[in-house]
C-alpha cells in the first residue's frame, strides 16, 4: 500500500506542476487559455495574479516531491502537503469551479486514504 500511496503522491505533484506551467508560463497562449476557458482580454488582464496562483502550486508540488525524498520519514510531510491540496480543491470548487474538487481534491484524499493505509 506505501508504493500505491507515494504513486499517487507523485501523480498529485505533477499535477501541480503541470496547473503551475498553465498558470505561469501559458496563461495567455491557446493552452492556458483553453484550460481555463478564458478569453484573450481576462487571460491578459489577470496574468499577473495566474502566475501567482501557478507559484503557489508549484510549493504544493515541492512539499510533495520534498516528502517523497523523505521515504518513510516523509509520511508527514506528504500528509500535511495532500490535505493543503484537499483544502484548496474543496476551496476552489466552493468559489471557482465544482471541477476542481475532481481534479485537485479527489487525488489528495485518495492519497491520505492510502497513507493512512499504508
Amino acid at each position: 500500500m506505501s508504493l500505491a500511496a507515494d504513486i499517487v503522491v507523485a501523480l498529485v505533484a505533477l499535477l501541480h506542476v503541470y496547473i503551475l506551467v498553465l498558470e505561469m508560463f501559458l496563461w495567455e497562449r491557446p493552452a492556458g487559455r483553453k484550460a481555463f476557458n478564458l478569453t484573450p482580454e481576462f487571460a491578459q488582464a489577470t496574468r499577473t495574479l495566474a502566475a501567482n496562483q501557478g507559484l503557489y502550486n508549484g510549493f504544493l508540488a515541492a512539499g510533495l516531491f520534498w516528502g517523497l525524498s523523505l521515504g518513510t520519514a516523509g509520511i508527514g510531510v506528504k500528509v500535511f502537503f495532500l490535505a493543503c491540496v484537499l483544502v484548496a480543491g474543496v476551496y476552489g470548487a466552493a468559489t471557482a469551479s465544482r471541477k476542481i474538487l475532481f481534479i485537485q481534491g479527489l487525488p489528495a484524499a485518495l492519497g491520505l486514504v492510502l497513507l493512512a493505509l499504508a
